[in-house]
């Protein structure tokens, strides 16, 4: 994003004012408000956590009661009610350390985005790839009838990956929050009620 499009921008401003890390916050409020993904006491996973924004919105949603595990391959720093720990979700390791921590998870946050390079294919496929590795985590710790959401860089690859997930949860719907930016590629992946 440009400097001057940054001043202008209406989420980053409020994120600022209200205590967010990001502008990314907006986007999980709005999809929990409509798809309540997260819920008091939940016990939630966030793949992608740094800088942490998710991972608020997720602690404030889950409540004094609820517990959140926010990994990233970048330090993020820990809240009330949520920690986080450095961790690359291509470690095929890495699913047994989280369920040794966290156990079973309501709910499982995807935010993940690669470096993006500035070429589109690649980048997609990319983000595709780091969405697979994250789901097969998910796969390991979500409880039944859980619920995920996941980032989606829109392309040739998404709508496999949405067939993939859709044979895992009851229902799935690809949406664009309003606190996405117009030309953003982004699409968000609601997955609910997780056959297990």
């Amino acid at each position: 994003m440009r400097p001057l499009d940054a001043k202008k921008d209406h989420y980053r401003k409020m994120a600022r004012e209200q205590g967010y890390r990001s502008r990314a916050a907006y986007k999980l409020k709005e999809l929990n408000k409509a798809y309540r993904i997260i819920g008091a006491g939940f016990t939630v996973l966030d793949l992608g956590c740094a800088p942490g924004s998710w991972m608020q919105v997720a602690a404030s949603a889950a409540g004094n009661r609820g517990t959140v595990l926010g990994v990233d391959l970048e330090y993020a720093e820990e809240l009330n009610h949520a920690e986080s720990m450095r961790g690359d979700v291509e470690d095929e390791s890495l699913a047994e350390t989280v369920a040794e921590r966290l156990g079973r998870a309501d709910a499982v946050i995807c935010d993940l985005s690669p470096q993006v390079s500035g070429n589109w294919s690649v980048d997609h496929a990319r983000q595709i790839s780091l969405n697979y590795a994250a789901a097969r985590i998910m796969g390991r710790v979500l409880a039944p009838k859980g619920n995920a959401v996941f980032k989606v860089f829109d392309g040739e690859y998404a709508a496999e990956f949405r067939e993939h997930m859709g044979h895992m949860f009851s229902k799935t719907k690809s949406t664009k929050p309003q606190a996405s930016r117009k030309q953003s590629s982004e699409l968000y992946l609601v997955c609910l009620g997780f056959r297990g």
